[in-house]
Formats: structure tokens, C-alpha cells, sequence
């Protein structure tokens, strides 16, 4: 094994700020470093930004010497080196969200904070790799272009926008072969499934609704796995979110930086953090809940939905402290003690929707009957028994009765 030669392009801070942190950001397998360009725009203005290639990609050279993801890891910090050094935050997609956590695990005080996105601790079976190697070696680049773009793309994407879909497919075809396939290999050996829980850097983990490469199951494990981190999910993408909703990759990224710098999240405006406050309410409790909820605003009532939208869902639920589980089981024993009944019912939805499963739901009721009583564990046992009756029932039902309101 040898450390591959990887190349950079770096883009200056707009603000022109002397003491500007520097963003690291890791491509794909099969991708180069135009995949960033749009979240680039956004992540610029207050942030360098260092974007790579991998070996045989883009400007890097191409290589027959086999390596290793954490080799490549050690590639990246002699980059970060040659542009200054220092602390860095690092965020990748698949193969560069890997990379990311070797820089967690083997650089810990070189990051700053880690964003892994559409990746995992171990990505698709050793097997699989290295047929896909095979593959390569035997045909080339060309013959992966149907199998990407059906896992790069969600449903209808190639046809919503065939301009950006075309031009990643076709900087595929760029790529050198055995480069490529030597990139499979080090993902065949990539695993660090029992090592990710001695992380101790910010981690925020981002998933793809549609994405069949890496899950949101995996991504939701991952967060678990790493002690603080968090897990989102943006909908209607699968496993390039940074080409399918690059506004939406970007503001995540961005809440996850500030909330690594308090001066920075304090400065938040109002409106930005309704904005990451709504994103994350719709992810949890759905774009349904969320759309009633606001058809059924009033004069009245706007005040308090607003307050909601940024103080529960903009500066709570986004806090990178404790994941979306463990915060679907703390509102959950919370209302159960509060007998709310009508959040109860939201919040199992939610929780289901957070990666619970209805035993975990159940027994976290049953949990609860000890400090609350039993009056309200039974009663919150009636909510759930019928929540999950009306969710086998139908898959998606209108919102009905009183109107929601967290």
C-alpha cells in the first residue's frame, strides 16, 4: 500500500476574513470535485473551502499502486498542510464521508467537526467491491453509466433536471479505470464498524430519502454509534444530495459549522433560524403535519407558531448533542409524564419516523410508568395501540381533529 497523489482546489473566503476556518470537503466514488459547486456558493461566504479529487479523478493523477482509505485520509491532511495547516471542519459523500471518519478516528485534533453524508462505517458488502473492480478493469468507466445514475438519482431527478444529471455522468466516463477500480478495493476493505464509537469530534450524519447505496437505517445506526452525534435526512434525494438539493445540503452544513462556534450561532438571525427550524420540523413530523399546521394559522395564532418553529424545532432540535433518537425518547417520556395525549400520538409518528422501532416506543411507555404513574403509561399505551392500528391501516392519512400545533 502507498499514500496516493491527490489534488485541491481551494476558494478564498468572500468576506475576505483574515481568521476564516477552512472547510474540507470529500467527493464520491466516481465524482470530482464540481459535485460541491453549488454548496460551495453557500458554504464561501464565511468559510475557505478545500475541495479534492481522488486518485484518477478530476486533476488527480491517475495510479496502479493500491491503497487505503485511511491512506487517503493521510493525503488529506498533508493538502490541508500545504494550504496553512491547522484545525479543519470536513464534510464527504460515500467514499469521502469514509475518508472523514479516518480523519475522526486517526486526526481527532485536526478536525473540527465531521459531516458524513450518504456514507457509513462500512459501505455495501466486501464481495460487491470487487466485482465492481472486475467490472471496470474488464469494461471501463462506461458501463457503470446505468447503474450510477440509478443510485446517484432519486425518481424523476435525470428528468427534473437532466442538465446537472448528464454532466456527473458524464465526468464519469473521465475517470481512469484502474483507478477507479482501486478505489473499489480500499472500500472493500473499509470497515470500521466497532471503531466509530471512539469518535469524540461533532458529528452531524445526513441521509438521502431514496438513497439504496447507504440508507438512512445506516446513517441513523452511524449517529447512534458516535457518541453526540446527530442524523437528518433530506427528502426526495438519494445518494449525491450535494447535486439534487445543494440549498438544502448547504444550510445543514452550515447549522452544523455554527453550532460549532458560539459566537457564530448566536448571531443567527430570526429568519435563518425559522428556516433550519422548519426544515427539521418537516423531517420529523412531516410535510403533511407541517402544511396543516400552517394552512390553519391565524392572526392569533402566527406568533406562536413561529416561536415554535424557532425555539423548539430551530435552536432545540438542532443542537448537536443528542441525536434525533435519543430526543424522540426524551419527548415522549416527557409528554407521557405530561399526559398530553394529542402530542403523544404526533410524537410516536415522529419517533417511528426518527428510526424507533414500536418495541423501543413501547418500552419506553412502560419505562415511564414507574416516574409518571401508571394512569398515564396506560393511557399512553391506549394512544400508541391506536396510532399503530391507524398506521397499518393506511399508509399516509390526512391530518383530522384538533389542529396541530408543535
Amino acid at each position: 500500500m502507498s499514500r496516493p497523489t491527490i489534488l485541491c482546489t481551494v476558494e478564498p473566503v468572500r468576506s475576505g476574513a483574515p481568521d476564516a476556518q477552512l472547510v474540507v470537503l470529500g467527493p464520491s466514488l466516481g465524482t470530482t470535485t464540481t459535485l460541491w459547486d453549488e454548496v460551495v456558493d453557500q458554504l464561501a461566504e464565511n468559510y475557505r473551502v478545500l475541495r479534492f479529487d481522488l486518485p484518477g479523478h478530476g486533476f488527480s493523477p491517475a495510479t496502479n499502486a493500491p491503497f487505503t482509505v485511511s491512506e487517503i485520509a493521510t493525503a488529506v491532511i498533508s493538502l490541508v498542510d500545504s494550504v496553512g495547516g491547522g484545525a479543519f471542519h470536513y464534510a464527504g459523500i460515500s467514499l469521502g464521508g469514509a475518508v472523514g471518519l479516518e480523519l475522526a478516528l486517526h486526526y481527532p485534533d485536526r478536525l473540527q467537526s465531521l459531516g458524513v453524508i450518504c456514507s457509513g462505517a462500512k459501505i455495501g458488502t466486501s464481495e460487491g467491491w470487487l466485482e465492481r473492480a472486475a467490472q471496470i478493469r474488464a469494461s471501463g468507466t462506461p458501463s457503470l453509466i446505468a447503474g450510477s445514475a440509478e443510485r446517484w438519482f432519486a425518481p424523476g431527478f435525470l428528468e427534473r433536471n437532466p442538465a446537472a444529471s448528464s454532466a456527473a455522468l458524464a465526468r464519469l466516463l473521465d475517470v481512469d479505470d484502474e483507478s477507479y477500480a482501486l478505489c473499489c478495493e480500499a472500500l472493500a476493505h473499509f470497515d470500521l464498524t466497532d471503531a466509530v464509537s471512539d469518535i469524540r469530534v461533532p458529528t452531524l450524519c445526513v441521509s438521502g430519502e431514496f438513497d439504496v447505496a447507504t440508507p438512512p437505517a445506516q446513517l441513523i445506526e452511524l449517529a447512534a454509534r458516535i457518541p453526540g452525534a446527530s442524523q437528518l435526512t433530506i427528502s426526495d434525494v438519494a445518494h449525491l444530495p450535494a447535486i439534487e438539493r445543494p440549498l438544502e445540503l448547504g444550510a445543514l452544513l452550515l447549522a452544523h459549522l455554527a453550532s460549532r462556534a458560539p459566537a457564530a450561532a448566536a448571531s443567527r438571525t430570526a429568519a435563518a433560524t425559522h428556516a433550519d427550524g422548519m426544515t427539521v420540523r418537516r423531517e420529523v413530523l412531516g410535510n403533511a403535519h407541517v402544511d396543516a399546521a400552517t394552512a390553519a394559522i391565524t392572526p392569533e395564532t402566527a406568533d406562536f407558531q413561529d416561536f415554535i418553529t424557532r425555539y423548539a424545532w430551530g435552536e432545540v432540535w438542532t443542537r448537536p448533542g443528542l441525536d434525533r433518537r435519543t430526543r424522540s425518547f426524551l419527548t415522549l417520556a416527557s409528554l407521557v409524564t405530561g399526559g398530553h395525549g394529542q402530542e403523544i400520538a404526533m410524537h410516536i409518528r415522529a419517533a417511528l419516523t426518527n428510526g424507533l422501532t414500536r418495541a423501543e416506543i413501547s418500552e419506553a411507555i412502560m419505562h415511564t410508568a414507574i416516574y409518571a404513574g401508571l394512569p398515564a403509561a396506560n393511557s399512553a399505551f391506549a394512544i400508541a395501540r391506536q396510532t399503530f392500528a391507524t398506521l397499518d391501516e393506511v399508509a399516509a392519512q390526512p391530518t383530522t381533529g384538533t389542529t396541530p400545533q408543535s
